[in-house]
């Protein structure tokens, strides 16, 4: 009998050990009885989101809480979706155990451009929902009546066209097997029509538009010569730009959409050079020679090794003239065009100096002393 009482609670503590492992892996099957309810915001509200604050709060979500027939903590996400498709394509926007979510200018803008698609400075209409969930993975879902919001994002990315022609393999993609490279212009902002940059030429060019994707393709929109070759473009009936002696350029364009008729380009050859009297032939005044430097191909970049002198100061500039000249306003590295602030080094040596204007209208330069 003594046996048998043993055992039985063996018996009864190996079951128990083992029911102990196995809830390890549990899931929560608990009943819902009411789904999340959106307070804020309000149907039909609308957000501007500020390009100038990143980090202030755009928009606030708050819900009632799910309510289950067991007491256990709700997951919430905060789902988008374009306005009409039914969360066929739903973004999650955030999760929480609260029954809140903030964002942020910046944040809101990212879910709104990179992944719902929403074209900057536009207003869209959005969908949001709440998703609860409870237990451990692969517990069911229930989602929120749904409220429709309006959203105009930003970007601080500035509008550009690809510059395909010769010089690179009349390929616009620079997604495509074998595309090394793809220059690009730039306007000055956002909506402005006017372009520029600076690409190495050999041939003939074209301009291409990108595509609501964002994509740079042949079926786009793109611009030529008129025919009249005469500094008009247009982006009908086009015939390539006319070839350019092999050579850096500066390019500006103004589609200037009011008015289709005044679009207009023009190139210009540069060379460039630094000049100063922190450099050993000073600024350069009567007949004084600047100090030419050298477009380093594989790089992309305007190079040269020098002098320079911390008692001083030096700027950039093209074809031994004013015309075309950067400086660096706020020295924060980004140079500025035309009659920007001269540049300085802390410490006189010799330096190597690189002048890059691949990316344009966001012109760097580096002096690394030797």
């Amino acid at each position: 009998m003594k046996k048998i009482k043993i055992l039985g609670f063996a018996l009864i503590a190996f079951l128990g050990f083992n029911a102990c492992e196995e809830d390890d892996n549990f899931t929560i099957d608990g009943n819902q009885t009411d789904t999340a309810v959106i307070n804020l915001p309000q149907n039909q509200e609308s957000f501007v989101l500020d390009i100038a604050n990143p980090q202030a709060t755009a928009a606030t979500v708050v819900w009632d809480g799910a309510a289950y027939s067991v007491p256990t903590a709700v997951t919430y996400t905060v789902q988008l979706a374009l306005s009409g498709t039914d969360f066929a394509n739903p973004i999650d926007a955030g999760t929480t155990t609260e029954t809140f979510l903030v964002w942020t200018n910046e944040e809101l803008n990212g879910v709104s451009v990179d992944g719902l698609g929403l074209v900057p400075f536009s207003a869209g209409d959005v969908d949001l929902r709440i998703k609860s969930a409870i237990g451990s993975e692969g517990a069911e879902e229930a989602f929120s009546e749904a409220v429709t919001v309006s959203i105009t994002p930003y970007t601080t990315s500035l509008p550009r066209f690809a510059v395909p022609g010769n010089h690179q393999g009349w390929n616009p993609d620079i997604n495509e097997p074998g595309i090394e490279f793809v220059p690009y212009i730039a306007s000055s902002e956002f909506g402005a029509t006017d372009y520029e940059g600076y690409v190495w030429l050999d041939g003939e060019y074209k301009f291409v538009e990108p595509n609501d994707s964002g994509e740079f393709v042949w079926g786009n929109t793109d611009w030529g010569d008129d025919g009249s070759f005469s500094g008009v473009m247009v982006s009908e009936g086009e015939i390539n730009f006319p070839a350019a002696a092999p050579g850096y350029y500066f390019i500006r364009a103004n589609t200037d959409p009011e008015d289709s008729d005044s679009a207009t380009y023009s190139v210009d050859a540069v060379m460039w050079a630094i000049t100063g009297d922190a450099t050993p032939l000073g600024w350069p005044d009567n007949g004084v020679q600047d100090q030419d430097m050298t477009y380093n191909s594989t790089t992309g970049k305007w190079e040269i090794t020098i002098n320079l002198s911390d008692a001083g100061a030096f700027k950039f500039r093209a074809n031994d003239a004013w015309d075309i000249n950067y400086g660096d306003e706020g020295a924060d590295g980004i140079l500025d065009f035309n009659n920007g602030n001269n540049m300085t080094v802390s410490t006189s040596g010799t330096y190597f100096v690189e002048l890059d204007l691949s990316n344009p209208r966001e012109y760097t330069y580096t002096a690394t002393l030797q």
